[in-house]
């Protein structure tokens, strides 16, 4: 997976979860009526919580294992999604099975696990279908044909559901338990479904695990050397709709898209490889499944589908303010660091450059020459060079600041990265000599010693900038200031060979 892919794929998936967050808030009073696993009033949380670890109740074992197969099969399949830009994509299948559902009940008035799971998946790919369909003869967007496959596939199930609810006879108890999911109620039949629906997903995903990459980011070179690109497309969205009718009844249709969607971002935060997003993604959903069911044991009225996804949003609230990467916290970190760095670097500079304005001869720079030279108050400027004593980069005694080797060495090979840059936009880029100052103020802080030597090649080995000031060489920093000291004698700088 490669990282400019990466980059370009960041967005989509964020704005995604935001939907699905705002979508738990809104149906939140739906959700207090949802079944917990737990039943039973212990005498207290630390009762209930040595219970669950116990896994003596039949009815938690089939919940915990349903619930964490499920978020395995839908955190692999969401890495697809969220990966080919398809978040929503979740979202408007798990709408859509709902009128297979109430199709697949019609068909003998029972809740027939058999039809029902074969209604949904032939109404999913009947949305996929339709989606792809008004893609490719129509001129609308993906984001059109998702929402009118979402609405009006979601339509025709609540009218289903709700003839269905007017029909006499029929066993309808629990049907509307497929909108809102009731973990609690998963019995053998449902896991079995679930564990051979998660294998299934884990044999297709690792058999062709380089098809489907390779179509995720690259489908025209795919198709350039003869990859059936549809076909791999359509397989992955026909283990999507087994995913998301296999989880229907812990989860319902409404929040099965959450647990497609928000792993797979989540990991999509921590890693730029589609190998480890896949691992991470299982991971999360997994970790998700467990910690909704365990909430949902030792809490009191507490339902255990909106707590999966709960879990799920707090791993990726985790990973968006603490991913080593891209979290938010490490992003304000490099940037603060950068900062502090580009501002002590710059005090340095201007140390240079009262050093150099003595001819170096003298031994530092006082505090004062060095606020003037800052436009900073003396007890601004005191601050900085404390800041390059704690970084070893000078010493301050008796109001004098005088650069340690290190210290000289960095003050060198910025003013000689600034200086060489200006003479190469004179140079090259014919700007005029007073326009050049402000880019270099920029530059000098990021040119590394590859792009210096090119520079210095290119320039050949120039001893002076555009203002006639001379540019410290290689040999001027590693002999240090009485190098330059005889170059002002001399008049030759630079780092090239010199006459």
């Amino acid at each position: 997976m490669s990282t400019s892919g990466c980059r370009n794929l960041r967005r989509g998936g964020p704005q995604g979860v935001a939907v699905l967050l705002l979508t738990i808030i809104l149906l939140a009073p739906q959700w207090a009526a949802a079944a917990r696993i737990n039943e039973i009033s212990e005498s207290n949380l630390a009762d209930r919580a040595i219970r669950f670890f116990a896994f003596q109740d039949p009815s938690l074992r089939y919940a915990l294992a349903g619930s964490m197969m499920l978020g395995i099969c839908c955190g692999l399949m969401g890495t697809f999604l969220v990966v080919r830009k398809l978040a929503l994509m979740g979202d408007a299948l798990s709408h859509a099975v709902l009128p297979g559902v109430a199709l697949g009940f019609l068909w003998n008035m029972t809740k027939d696990p058999l039809a029902i799971f074969v209604g949904a998946t032939i109404a999913g790919l009947l949305g996929a279908g339709t989606v792809q369909l008004i893609r490719n003869t129509t001129k609308h967007k993906e984001d059109a044909a998702l929402g009118f496959v979402l609405a009006s596939f979601f339509g025709a199930g609540i009218c289903l559901f709700t003839m269905i609810q007017n029909l006499p006879g029929g066993n309808k108890s629990g049907l509307d338990k497929f909108m809102f999911g009731q973990a609690a109620s998963l019995g053998r039949g449902d896991v079995l479904l679930l564990a051979v629906v998660t294998v299934l997903t884990l044999v297709a995903v690792l058999a062709f695990y380089k098809e489907y990459s390779l179509t995720s980011f690259d489908s025209a070179f795919a198709r350039s050397i003869g990859l059936p690109v549809q076909l791999f497309h359509y397989s992955l969205m026909l283990l999507l709709a087994f995913a998301i009718v296999a989880s229907l009844q812990a989860v319902g249709v409404v929040l099965v898209s959450a647990m497609l969607v928000i792993p797979a971002a989540a990991a999509f935060l921590l890693t730029d490889r589609l190998g480890m997003m896949l691992v991470l993604s299982a991971i999360f959903g997994m970790t998700a499944g467990g910690m909704g069911a365990f909430f949902s044991f030792v809490g009191r009225n507490l339902p255990t589908g909106p707590f999966m996804v709960l879990s799920a949003a707090a791993v990726f609230v985790a990973a968006l303010l603490f991913g080593p990467r891209h979290g938010i916290a490490a992003r304000w970190w490099r940037q603060r660091s950068r900062a502090e760095r580009t501002q002590r670097e710059n005090t340095l500079k201007s140390i240079y450059h009262v050093l150099e304005a003595a001819d170096f001869r003298i031994e530092g720079a006082s505090l004062a020459d060095l606020a003037e030279k800052r436009r900073e108050t003396l007890e601004e400027a005191q601050s900085q060079a404390r800041e390059l004593e704690r970084h070893h980069l000078a010493s301050l005694r008796n109001e004098v600041v005088s650069l340690t080797p290190q210290g000289w060495q960095r003050a060198c090979e910025i003013v000689r990265n600034h200086r060489l840059w200006e003479l190469y936009l004179t140079n090259a880029a014919q700007i005029a000599a007073d326009h050049v100052h402000e880019d270099a103020e920029i530059i000098e802080h990021v040119l590394g010693e590859d792009n210096v030597r090119q520079l210095e090649k290119r320039l050949n080995y120039a001893t002076r900038d555009p203002h006639g000031k001379l540019i410290p060489g290689l040999e001027d920093i590693r002999q240090g200031r009485s190098a330059l000291i005889g170059t002002r004698a001399t008049g030759y700088g630079g780092g090239g060979p010199k006459p």
